[in-house]
């Protein structure tokens, strides 16, 4: 299992290559939590996400006949992208496979970076067979974007700088999709403050994760609907492992509470948030009770949005 030392070496690793994302305050939810609250604001990282902080990680341990065969993934977006970018900065050849449902900003984003993108149909199990035919194919190296020991250890730094910066909380907030980034959160969190609580975050219209947190057993993700699009897959047997361990509780949000939370981020902090990244501060307003005179961190996962529509709009 991922431990904090797996976590710092990971820190060691991306340095110089992540950004250390910006830590935020608003005067506006203290007052409504009562508490003191701490934005993670992983949407100012490379590439959109903290995806970028695992897929980096992940592909500077290949070894060197791994690199020349090159990288493969599947993913709906901000994984694409993290691979696309890492593998470009290191010189490895990468692969993405992306449903075809995915945001045409995110597939630009992908191709941008250098990727080659494979189409496949929007289900798990057609991500998962297309990349294994072209890993057979081609001899790819799959870096998983969430059940993967280095990406899930790369995905801790952020909350480790995190808490590095500000000391330890009482509480943390994150999305929980796959679980790559709320397990690498309860690593590093737990790791530096033994006592602070762990609280996941998931749309109640994707909600496998609370119902498998809650039965120890995990359910498939099956054509969830809601916005945040980012946490329509389903948990892996490592970060199910590791959430077991760590997370203190899943609580769903609905998606108007998800909307509601994006809305304030970009109003009242200017923060250009996507639905996914905005998930864990639906979850913090949702418990706000609990929050008085309490010190808690919301990971913001990412910022990666389609704006065509509105800006369409305006001409």
């Amino acid at each position: 299992m991922v431990t904090l030392a797996d976590v710092r070496a990971a820190s060691n690793r991306i340095q110089g290559a992540a950004l250390k994302t910006p830590v935020m305050t608003s005067t506006a939810i203290d007052k409504l939590s009562g508490g003191s609250i701490f934005f993670k604001c992983e949407n100012f990282q490379r590439a959109g996400s903290f995806k970028f902080r695992g897929a980096f990680n992940a592909i500077s341990q290949l070894t060197p006949e791994e690199s020349q065969r090159g990288v493969i993934a599947h993913s709906s977006g901000n994984h694409a992208q993290a691979l696309a970018l890492a593998a470009s900065m290191l010189g490895v050849k990468a692969t993405v496979v992306m449903p075809k449902n995915s945001s045409q900003v995110k597939v630009n984003a992908t191709r941008g970076y250098g990727a080659e993108v494979v189409f496949c149909e929007n289900t798990v199990e057609s991500r998962a067979s297309v990349c294994d035919s072209l890993i057979k194919q081609h001899g790819y190296t799959l870096i998983h974007p969430y059940n993967d020991p280095r990406v899930i250890a790369g995905a801790g730094t952020a909350a480790l700088e995190l808490i590095e910066e500000v000391g330890c909380l009482d509480y943390v907030f994150a999305p929980v999709g796959g679980g790559g980034f709320l397990s690498g959160t309860s690593i590093a969190a737990k790791g530096l403050c033994p006592t602070i609580e762990v609280i996941a975050v998931e749309p109640a219209n994707a909600d496998d994760a609370y119902r498998s947190f809650r039965a120890g057993k995990i359910f498939p993700s099956v054509n969830p609907r809601t916005i945040a699009d980012g946490l329509r897959t389903q948990l892996g047997d490592l970060t199910f492992a590791v959430i077991q361990k760590n997370v203190n509780d899943i609580i769903t949000v609905t998606e108007e509470e998800i909307v509601g939370a994006m809305r304030f981020l970009w109003e009242r902090m200017k923060l250009v948030v996507e639905p996914s990244g905005a998930v864990s501060l639906a979850g913090l307003l949702k418990l706000k009770s609990r929050i008085k005179r309490r010190r808690a961190g919301v990971m913001i996962s990412g910022g990666n949005i389609d704006l065509t529509g509105f800006f369409d709009t305006l001409l």
